[in-house]
């Protein structure tokens, strides 16, 4: 949910206007829209690359996976493991767009852990996949956009440690 939907509703929720402090973050969130549509931008224009370059990292990182037996071992396997990452990306940038982690929740950790378990995906894996999404990602970035961005990455590195 953006700030704005959540300074509305709380302000709803305790029948008050919005205060000048709540007001004060909307404007910054506003004056921040930018930044994070450039952000998003360029993540989703460079998301095969950024895909690319962190399953080259992953796959050096865990050869295991892409080993015979390994959950990546086969180009069936292999392409759901960089859909997934690209899904994942995808999941960052609403973050950003949103300036909050909620959409990033919502819609991709709750049950993220239960569902590669139950798959036999390592979820400590799934947590290196993102590293090397967020290192390929914030390589692409200014060190102002990166920082902006970085949290949303650890956010869900966070969710599957």
């Amino acid at each position: 949910m953006s700030v704005v939907s959540q300074v509305i509703l709380k302000a709803d929720d305790e029948l008050r206007y919005p205060s000048s402090g709540e007001l004060q973050g909307i404007q910054s969130f506003l004056a921040s829209g930018e930044q994070r549509i450039r952000i998003a931008e360029t993540l989703a224009e460079n998301e095969d690359k950024i895909v690319g370059q962190a399953s080259k990292q992953l796959w050096r990182l865990h050869p295991e996976y892409i080993a015979a037996g390994g959950n990546a071992a086969g180009q069936r396997e292999r392409s759901l493991c960089l859909r997934d990452y690209g899904w994942y990306l995808r999941l960052i940038t609403y973050g950003v767009l949103a300036g909050d982690k909620d959409p990033i929740e919502r819609i991709g950790l709750i049950g993220v852990r239960e569902m590669y378990n139950a798959l036999n995906v390592p979820v400590s894996g799934m947590a290196d996949s993102i590293r090397c999404l967020k290192e390929a990602s914030l390589g692409l970035l200014s060190n102002e956009d990166a920082l902006e961005a970085a949290p949303y990455f650890d956010f869900i590195i966070q969710a599957m440690s």
